[in-house]
This record gives C-alpha cells, sequence and structure tokens, in this order.
C-alpha cells in the first residue's frame, strides 16, 4: 500500500517545484525591470540638470518681432500642413503656441 501513494505525492513535488519557478523567474524579471527604469531615470535626470547648461542663448528677434528660429519652424509646419502631414487644426494649435 505504500506505493500507492507515492505517485500523488511525486506529481505534487513536480506541480510544485514548477510553480516555484516561474515564480522566481517573475521576482527576477521584476528585479531587471526594476533596475532598468531606475538607470533610465537616473540618465534622465542627468540630462536635464546638463540641458539649462548646454543650450544656447536666444538669438534676438528680428525687426518683425520673429527671430529667425521662428520663421523657419513656420516655413517648416507650412510645408507639413501643405503636403498633409498636418491637419487645419494640428497647424493652427501649432502655429498660435510658436507665435505666443
Amino acid at each position: 500500500m505504500p506505493f500507492m501513494r507515492r505517485r500523488p505525492l511525486l506529481r505534487a513535488a513536480a506541480v510544485g517545484g514548477g510553480a516555484y519557478m516561474v515564480g522566481k523567474h517573475h521576482a527576477q524579471s521584476q528585479a531587471d525591470q526594476a533596475a532598468q527604469e531606475d538607470d533610465q531615470d537616473q540618465r534622465i535626470s542627468s540630462l536635464e540638470q546638463q540641458a539649462p547648461e548646454a543650450a544656447p542663448a536666444a538669438p534676438a528677434p528680428a525687426a518683425g518681432g520673429m527671430s529667425e528660429d521662428t520663421i523657419t519652424k513656420l516655413k517648416q509646419l507650412g510645408d507639413l500642413h501643405d503636403s498633409g502631414v498636418l491637419t487645419d487644426e494640428e497647424f493652427a494649435a501649432q502655429k498660435a503656441k510658436l507665435l505666443a
């Protein structure tokens, strides 16, 4: 009779071992993902700290009140609108943003 109990115990051990391995893999995946996110957050914060130092001074506005950079961006927006990439609403919103 002791041999009759052996299969259910073996089955339970196999299921338990499989569940343990899946749980262990899941925990390791979460730890790796958390480490990646922490690394990415550190890189972003270091870039944000460097950005104000590395940003060039804004050019003086032209006689019409707009800088050459603004005019260039408006031309690019117009080209995108003409080619159909931007809708009328998107073009108006971006234009208002530049001119504000």
